[in-house]
């Protein structure tokens, strides 16, 4: 009994000691790690931007199958945040500030633990992207007793950062590099009315305008009782390379056409039937530049005659709006052709010699009479 008394009382003891070096304790954290990601930076910086692919890559939520993620309509961009409920807690995030490409500001609570994060993204010579994730807080008093028990604060919590930076990276190598690019060949678009914002944007950075264009279109025509006839598309007006820039409209298809009050950033428009080349991209829109290329080549090896008053027009028919997987995004690209001239026939010309026709006159009873042949007529062409 003595012994079991003196193991209890060493256990008491050594609990108290822990309790108070683990009490004494600042509880200030610092963590950093990065890696090298095998993808485009715009690539990167916007899968980490979206707080919904966070479950797709964050090594707690992927070993704890008790994980549930929350996300609100907002998870892109400057005050997007999510919230999260599993065996070890509960927690959220929020977005602060973003730098587009560069950085990413996120404040983080988990269970009286909270942390100041930030991300930042540099390309490489070799077109790879370095990704630098730092989180710096203070520790509830439960989470320092945990990292004492294992190893540190920068085990625990750099472990987890270097998984998810290997997540991060074998999603992308396969999101962005599973893609068709499938040229369909000549349609006819019908007439479309529509919805639109227009301006002047940088084309690497047109897909992220139409996720912040988008909804306030659908919110628009939900306001004014509109219904939507289909899914959005983007017509260019002009696509210059050497500048980086194109001119384009981003649309919103209605039922009917309608009239816009002056003063209004959205407008109204239809576009008229057209012929066009069409190709299909599924897979990240970073793929667009060599389905455009495919298209250009079959209308140049067709001896098809583009239409150049426009560019092209882009149906998002699967976007980010519908899923957040990049290998599952479809695009249908349509570039506006001129109809081809159909000929009319003309029937050559046919000779038709006309024949005489001989009446005989009719006798009276009471004299004979005989009218004269009628002259010989003079032959009729056609030519």
């Amino acid at each position: 009994m003595k012994i079991l008394k003196y193991l209890f009382l060493l256990s008491l003891l050594t609990l108290v000691a822990l309790t108070v070096f683990v009490a004494t304790q600042k509880g200030i954290f610092s963590i950093e790690r990065s890696k090298v990601i095998n993808s485009p930076r715009a690539t990167v910086y916007n899968y980490v931007n979206d707080f919904r692919n966070y479950e797709d890559f964050e090594s707690w939520s992927l070993e704890d199958p008790s994980m549930r993620m929350t996300f609100p309509n907002k998870t892109i961009g400057n005050g997007a945040s999510y919230s999260w409920e599993g065996a070890e807690g509960i927690g959220n995030a929020i977005t602060l500030k973003t730098k587009d490409g560069e950085s990413i500001q996120q404040k983080m609570k988990f269970d009286g633990t909270e942390a100041d994060v930030n991300w930042t993204f540099k390309d490489t010579l070799a077109g790879k992207t370095v990704v630098t994730w730092k989180a710096k807080g203070t520790m509830s008093f439960l989470f320092k007793i945990y990292t004492a028990l294992n190893g540190g604060s920068d085990n625990v919590i750099g472990t987890i950062y270097e998984k998810s930076l290997a997540n991060i990276d074998k999603n992308l190598d396969y999101e962005t590099k599973t893609f068709t690019v499938k040229v369909n060949g000549v349609v006819k678009k019908t007439e479309t009315p529509y919805i639109k914002q227009t301006f002047t944007s940088e084309i690497s950075k047109v897909n992220k305008n139409a996720r912040v264009v988008i909804p306030k279109l659908i919110h628009f025509s939900q306001t004014n009782g509109l219904h939507n006839n289909g899914k959005p598309f983007i017509i260019y007006h002009t696509y210059d390379t050497t500048t980086g820039l194109a001119k384009i409209s981003i649309c919103l298809p209605i039922n009917k056409e309608i009239s816009i009050s002056a003063g209004s950033d959205i407008l109204s428009g239809k576009l008229n039937s057209f012929e066009a080349v069409k190709t299909t991209l599924t897979g990240d829109y970073s793929h667009s530049n060599e389905a455009i290329t495919k298209t250009r080549a079959f209308i140049n090896n067709e001896k098809i005659v583009p239409e150049l008053a426009w560019s092209h027009l882009e149906i998002l028919t699967v976007s980010k709006l519908d899923v957040k997987s990049p290998s599952k995004l479809v695009t249908e690209i349509y570039f506006p052709t001129k109809p081809k001239v159909v000929p009319v026939p003309v029937e050559a010309p046919v000779y038709r010699p006309q024949t005489q026709t001989h009446v005989p006159t009719q006798q009276k009873p009471a004299a004979t009479t005989t009218t004269p042949p009628p002259a010989k007529e003079e032959e009729q062409s056609e030519f």
